[in-house]
């Protein structure tokens, strides 16, 4: 469990260093995005497919 903890803990590290420089995660093509008037909806859906991707493969690493 620990391991588990510590791997994710880098990861997301990760991750806020590649947003940091610059990589729009978050942002990409396909999220979308609705305003209207004062409010706005923003779902990530590409941002969490691209994670959901990177995970699977991480873990299925991590499992062997």
């Amino acid at each position: 469990m620990g391991k588990l903890l510590l791997i994710g803990g880098l990861v997301i590290a990760g991750v806020g260093l590649l947003m940091m420089a610059g990589l729009p995660l978050g942002r990409l093509p396909g999220d979308i995005i609705i305003r209207k008037g004062s409010g706005t909806f923003y779902f990530p859906l590409v941002t969490c497919i691209l994670l959901s991707i990177i995970l699977t493969l991480l873990l299925a690493v991590l499992r062997r």
